[in-house]
């Protein structure tokens, strides 16, 4: 074993080291991963087995791979563990080739959503997977998102089918309907990938078409034939291993054709057996010919007959002598086989090789068995059988199981011959099957120079010679040494074993690497790169020099050096902190491009100590937490605020843990504030608003929310009504008419896509031209949606856009005032009332004409502009100056003022969503230059004024609209019992969840319940699952899915008399109780509280001249 081997060797040499590490070709990285508690560290801890490291009676329960206490407590894997063995492949004598010694990286990632992130940086290390699927549970929420990953980092994989002894076990099937469900597991996991194939390559397709110089289309073919072949899962290629990790036995069908020729249980040669050995056949063995099975035939298919069904009386024949010699038996669910009644009160005996049933195993286990030169052999006789248990220390039931089947059909030997046959080395994966995941990044492209630059050829040179190395996985002596860092770790600094390590902090951070090209050394000095590194030659302050380890599990040795293809632990790079990167010995390397796994942060919490003397000690633990897990994402507010953002809830327990147990300098004492809730804030419409003009006249009382505290202190309030408003510059020099509508999510798609799918908005298209003023209802909705897109000016990826009016871009409504005063126009009443309603004085000023003639027309035309614009449109120079200025000065600043408002919304301060902003007019205060007869601005107008003057009129609009929270929710993914049902249904309903689908799972008696939930009632969801229904559900998944509106007005308070009767009277607590229990507005509070914002019921005081306080 290569544990071993290092262990006892005392000096490190370079001799030394290249006896441990072979060339690529005869290396493989891969990586465990599935869903969780589908047996990923049970199948690791039967592959460490086998080189020696762990003991046969422990295999398989002890989770060899779960180091941390916190992983042994809760029974799943947080962090992934890589380690090195050893394996000698015996090649089949049909091949005629020699055995070979083979180095398996393997790194066991975790299964749970909330380490996600630990899977991303294990795929990223290795070059194909093994993807761990339950034969019981199947594909579940997490295989998919394992699958697309995987894709992703075109990993090359092996489907492991697991707990196959559970179909007999648990849901006692016979070999025939376990055969059965096996083959639809296998049709259900291809039917996954073709589909993930299919998106992808319709996606590429539509990147072709838009792409009209790229025709040439025969470069991808191949590739695309070789990537379905990758993932699509068939036996017969030896793609599909069934195991049950738990017991140590698994088998390929290869493999199973191999040994039934071997012991001529069926005389068909393996090379033509594997293709009919998984499939509807059936084997004649009077005629020994291999027929067509059908599925009302009495007989067995093939596979059911002799790959499960001696399997089937292994388990049988092993439970009857746990019975008959007292120890009695539980392996079987339907209790098909009883303990022996006259044995009770008496001691137990072992299971020896003349223990009823025992005589059955030993008959069974000289057919089929898949056992090769090297690995244990299989005992033919009685002698043998015992001398094995007796040696072994088999003294109960799954003890002896487990020691006859991994002698029977070895689990470790298929897996490792299946990775050697099946996956690409090093190698072959950076020239072929992974050209795009290990190319390194391109520098950033300079402006070419008339003379040339001998710097820059060189650095040029340079870098071609780098990436023919990394291509090739170069390992040679003279190839530059390049390597990249997937993830960084903290370790104990008692299982690092190195004497020049020295003493210091408790835990040393170490990064998870592997070396692309050449070898990399200990001692040495390397540049270091980021991922955002795009210079073509980095300083020498980049430079580090770096200690190598071996990693293996919980421990690491120090080594000299690594060569190309291996993976390995490198230290004295914490104080760079990064999430990734690459190492070269040239300065003219570039890092590795990576991939955005789209993984967010989805609970956050503020992080302070107790004692202000221990801040120091906090901020730099931090910075190392966010250095060792990538997961995790720390932020300093301008309030001093800490937050710590991680995925979920157990995610975030074992982060805080984490902190004070490893990456503070000393035990402090820390105050974590209750989870943060994000919200949105947005808009929908009046009831009356479709009817463009009439909306405009209606005469309507100013909605609640812009009339109580501390919502009707926003500046420019008093300068908005009903969704518009007209904002005024400082000084009166501008003022800019705009007004604020809900946007559909389908129409901003199409926006942002530039993509018009008619099914899906035409509707949204044709409400949005009714409420413009566009005549949405003679309009086709390719005209409005072509509208729309000419006159946008600004769209975010949050569904917010900003846009001008045709009106405005045509200079309708832009006017140029020129006055004495040099002011615009600010009435004294409701400035968005009728310019016929405003008192008349004395002499009309040309401010106030100005002010009318704008109103007017906005009232006339709308969104679209005049359809004989030469009368509108006024030539005169006052106007054009206007249209000048508003192009050249106001028009990028107003984008400024649109991307300040959506920041933070005026209900309490979230991010705006869904909403279009529409820029109606523009007046400008002017004066004309006595030099050129030209006009500029009357008054000083910074772009600063004009952006803070457009957020404050988009905020004083949405306070004048109905306004309205939107949520994160979250998929929720568990299964549970028919019992637990009822209990499980009533937690969802409190917390406001609702059921997407609930299906039963083939074969069990569980439902898998899938639900959305909102974020604010997540927390705390598992243990009061487990309290309410006795522990009957799984644990819950929770992944984003998406955002939805609170349809909840957070003001309305009941005014008639039905109303007061159903709701309450309105509590006069403060100034705002809606007398009833109004979610919007309690989730209002809590942010405003947290912020530190005035919240409504911390007024205390009603009326200060009645003196009388109000209960808070």
């Amino acid at each position: 074993p290569i544990y071993t081997q290092h262990r006892q060797q005392q000096t490190m040499s370079s001799s030394s080291s290249s006896s441990i590490f072979l060339p690529p070709n005869q290396t493989r990285l891969v990586t465990i991963a599935a869903h969780v508690d589908h047996g990923k560290t049970t199948l690791a801890d039967s592959l460490i087995e086998s080189n020696g490291i762990i003991s046969e009676r422990l295999a398989g329960t002890l989770r060899y791979l779960d180091f941390l206490d916190e992983e042994r407590r809760r029974g799943i894997t947080m962090r992934a563990s890589a380690i090195g063995l050893r394996h000698r492949y015996m090649a089949p004598k049909q091949q005629k080739a020699e055995s070979l010694d083979l180095v398996v990286h393997l790194l066991d990632s975790p299964g749970h959503t909330d380490f996600s992130t630990e899977v991303s940086s294990s795929l990223q290390c290795c070059d194909g997977c093994l993807l761990v699927i339950d034969a019981v549970e199947g594909v579940c929420a997490r295989t998919h998102q394992v699958i697309r990953e995987a894709h992703l980092h075109e990993m090359v994989p092996i489907l492991v089918i697991n707990k196959v002894d559970r179909l007999c076990t648990n849901l006692c099937l016979t070999p025939t309907e376990a055969y059965l469900r096996l083959r639809g597991l296998i049709e259900t996991v291809n039917a996954t990938c073709a589909a993930m194939l299919n998106s992808k390559q319709a996606e590429d397709d539509s990147e072709q078409q838009d792409e009209t110089n790229n025709t040439n289309d025969n470069p991808d073919t191949p590739i695309m034939t070789q990537e379905e072949e990758n993932w699509t899962f068939e036996p017969s290629k030896g793609n599909v291993i069934f195991a049950s990790a738990l017991y140590g036995w698994g088998f390929t069908v290869p493999s199973l054709a191999r040994s039934l020729f071997r012991s001529k249980t069926v005389s068909i040669k393996p090379v033509a057996l594997k293709q009919c050995l998984f499939g509807d056949f059936k084997y004649k063995e009077g005629d020994k010919k291999v027929l067509k099975w059908k599925s009302d035939s009495s007989e067995d298919p093939l596979f059911a007959q002799y790959a499960l069904q001696p399997i089937w009386e292994m388990y049988e024949g092993v439970a009857t002598a746990a019975a008959s010699s007292g120890i009695g038996t539980s392996l079987f669910a339907d209790g098909r086989i009883l303990s022996n009644t006259s044995a009770a009160g008496k001691q137990p005996s072992k299971i020896k090789a003349d223990t009823p049933g025992m005589d059955q195993v030993l008959e069974i286990a000289q057919i089929g068995s898949t056992s090769s030169k090297g690995s244990p052999a299989m005992p033919a006789t009685p002698e043998q059988m015992d001398a094995i248990l007796a040696r072994i220390g088999a003294s109960s039931e799954e003890a002896v199981l487990r020691c006859i089947m991994r002698r029977y059909r070895p689990l470790s030997n298929t897996v490792l011959d299946a990775v050697y046959e099946i996956l690409p080395s090093p190698a072959m994966a950076a020239t072929k099957v992974r050209s795009r995941a290990l190319a390194l990044a391109n520098p950033k492209i300079v402006e070419a120079e008339e003379t040339p630059n001998p710097t820059a050829t060189a650095a040029t040179a340079a870098l071609q010679e780098i990436r023919a190395a990394v291509e090739a996985c170069n390992a040679s002596a003279d190839a530059p040494a390049v390597a990249h860092i997937c993830k960084f770790m903290a370790v104990d600094r008692s299982v690092i074993r190195d004497p020049q390590l020295g003493d210091g902090e408790k835990s040393v951070i170490l990064g998870l690497s592997r070396v692309l090209s050449g070898t990399l050394k200990t001692g040495s000095e390397y540049y270091v790169m980021g991922p955002k590194h795009s210079k073509s030659v980095s300083s020498e302050e980049q430079k580090r020099q770096i200690r190598l380890y071996l990693l293996m599990g919980s421990s690491f040795l120090l080594v000299n050096e690594v060569p190309a293809g291996h993976l390995c632990a490198i230290q004295n790079l914490d104080d760079l902190q990064l999430k990734t990167a690459t190492l070269c010995e040239s300065p003219y390397g570039m890092p590795l491009q990576g991939f955005d796994s789209g993984i967010r942060p989805l609970v956050k919490v503020n992080v302070e100590s107790v004692d202000p003397a221990d801040t120091y000690v906090l901020e730099h633990g931090l910075v190392k937490l966010s250095s060792a897990d990538s997961a995790v994402e720390i932020t300093a507010t301008a309030k001093g605020e800490r937050i710590l953002a991680c995925l979920g809830e157990i995610h975030l327990e074992q982060s805080i843990l984490d902190l004070k147990n490893i990456y503070c300098e000393k035990d402090i004492e820390l105050r974590i504030s209750d989870p943060i809730v994000e919200f949105g804030e947005t808009t929908t419409w009046f009831e009356d608003e479709l009817d463009f003009g009439n909306f405009w006249e209606r005469p309507s009382a100013p909605l609640r929310q812009s009339t109580i505290p501390p919502y009707n202190e926003e500046e420019g309030l008093e300068f908005a009504l009903h969704g518009r408003s007209r904002t005024i510059l400082s000084g009166r020099a501008a003022a800019i008419s705009l007004r604020v509508v809900p946007l559909p999510k389908s129409v901003h798609v199409a926006l942002q896509s530039k993509k018009l799918v008619e099914e899906e908005c035409k509707d949204d298209l044709l409400v949005m031209a009714k409420a413009l003023g566009l005549n949405g209802a003679n309009m086709d909705p390719s005209a409005i949606f072509e509208t729309l897109s000419q006159s946008l000016a600004v769209i975010d990826e949050f569904g917010n856009a900003l846009v001008e009016s045709k009106a405005l871009s045509s200079g309708c409504t832009i006017k140029g005032v020129v006055s004495d005063a040099g002011e615009i126009h600010v009435p004294k009443n409701d400035i968005l009332a009728s310019p016929e309603e405003e008192p008349t004085e004395a002499t009309d000023t040309p401010a106030t004409e100005v002010f009318k003639v704008v109103g007017s027309q906005i009232r006339k035309l709308g969104f679209q502009a005049d359809s004989n614009p030469a009368e509108m449109v006024d030539d005169s120079n006052d106007d054009s100056g206007a249209v000048e200025i508003w192009k050249d000065q106001m028009r990028h600043s107003a984008i400024a003022g649109f991307q300040m408002a959506v920041r933070a919304g005026p209900i309490c301060e979230e991010p705006v969503q869904g909403i279009l902003v529409v820029i109606e007019g523009v007046e400008v205060a002017l004066t004309k230059s006595p030099d050129d007869e030209s006009y500029k601005p009357a008054k000083l107008m910074t772009s600063g004024m004009v952006a803070s003057a457009i957020r404050s009129g988009i905020r004083g609009a949405l306070l004048t609209r109905p306004s309205r929270l939107l949520e994160r929710h979250f998929r929720l993914t568990l299964h549970s019992s028919l019992e637990a049902l009822g209990s499980l249904y009533s937690v969802l309903s409190r917390r406001r969840g609702k059921v997407l689908n609930d299906s039963m799972v083939d074969g069990t008696d569980l439902l898998e319940i899938s639900a959305a939930l909102p974020h604010a009632e997540s927390f705390g969801l598992a243990p009061e699952l487990f309290r309410q229904t006795s522990g009957q559900v799984t644990a819950p998944e929770l992944v984003f899915s998406h955002w939805e509106r609170l349809d909840e007005d957070p003001f309305w308070v009941p005014t008639s008399l039905e109303e007061r009767e159903d709701f309450g009277e309105n509590l006069q607590n403060g100034d705002i109780s809606t007398g009833m229990s109004n979610i919007a507005l309690k989730y209002i509070r809590k942010v405003r509280a947290r912020k530190g914002l005035v919240v409504d019921s911390s007024r205390t005081v009603e009326a200060a001249e009645k003196q009388r306080t109000m209960k808070r």
